[in-house]
């Protein structure tokens, strides 16, 4: 299993130059992959572009890139752009985001999701492969063609909890991409599902990209409690919830790696085991000094 990190800036506070430089930081390290957000502050694609041209080896992803937003031929030259500029170290992952930002926010139509995720997909990955594109459905309508120098084909991973998302994952994409899902519905539920689909369609084992909040302490009850607090969106939303409810779970500090560094390392043999391919860490701040010290110890774990 590698072990990725997650940037911590995302939410908007931090620059284009802190993101460079912590993409750097990570490959300095040896990390294997960054991974950052699409909230509301730095448009991801853009900024991992960027990054791109001041690192050599990182795997660079989203995680993720709302859909509905963006024209799914519009999301392709977007990602083979990046591609060409990782020099084929970038990962476009995907996802529907949320009724609230979707229908709330953008004033979009949040109908019939998992429809509008076939559809796309159905679009989107031949564009990937540089092949083009022709379909005709109830969304999109799509006879086109890209042809970006140098981008190769985009892997591609889908943000997938629901049983028709994981289908739809294993299909067509190289793997699925979660948040704020724990140990045991990774290995029951998330696992099985899209392994699954990915045999029945004839396609390679797929990726299981598990991203969890995380924190090295002493302080395990007082940092759970420091987790639910800053990530108590997440226990809001249905799509976790649902996640949340499912791993037996009050909220996100019942599903975040916690502990000191033998009980950190024994949560991630966990994950391992539990059949997640990369463990997308996100290092958080729940005393001063934590999430620094949290990276500098998942960085002692890189081989």
């Amino acid at each position: 299993m590698k072990i990725g990190i997650t940037y911590a800036g995302a939410g908007g506070s931090e620059s284009l130059d802190d993101l460079v430089e912590a993409a750097r930081s990570a490959e300095a390290r040896g990390f294997p992959s960054f991974w950052t957000p699409n909230i509301f502050g730095l448009e991801a694609i853009t900024a991992l572009a960027i990054a791109a041209r001041e690192t050599r080896s990182i795997e660079l992803g989203t995680a993720v890139v709302p859909t509905y937003p963006r024209h799914p031929v519009a999301m392709a030259q977007q990602a083979l752009t990046a591609a060409a500029a990782a020099g084929g170290r970038f990962t476009l992952g995907i996802g529907l985001s949320h009724k609230i930002v979707i229908e709330d926010m953008f004033g979009l139509s949040y109908e019939r999701p998992a429809r509008h995720m076939r559809e796309y997909l159905e679009v989107l990955t031949p564009l990937l492969r540089g092949e083009p594109a022709k379909f005709e459905g109830e969304q999109y309508r799509v006879n086109a063609g890209l042809a970006v120098a140098g981008a190769g084909t985009v892997p591609l991973v889908v943000a997938a909890l629901g049983p028709v998302m994981l289908r739809l994952a294993g299909r067509f994409a190289d793997g699925t991409i979660t948040w704020m899902t724990g140990r045991r519905t990774l290995e029951s539920h998330i696992g099985p599902v899209i392994r699954a689909a990915a045999q029945k369609a004839g396609r390679p084992e797929p990726r299981v990209v598990a991203g969890l909040p995380m924190t090295l302490t002493n302080d395990v009850d007082s940092a759970r409690e420091k987790m639910d607090q800053t990530y108590a969106i997440y226990g809001t939303l249905p799509s976790y919830r649902a996640m949340l409810d499912r791993e037996g779970v009050a909220g996100p500090g019942g599903v975040a790696l916690l502990g000191d560094e033998s009980a950190l390392r024994a949560q991630i043999r966990e994950l391992e085991s539990a059949g997640v391919t990369d463990f997308q860490a996100a290092p958080t701040e729940v005393e001063p000094g934590s999430a620094a010290r949290t990276v500098e110890f998942l960085a002692s774990l890189q081989s």
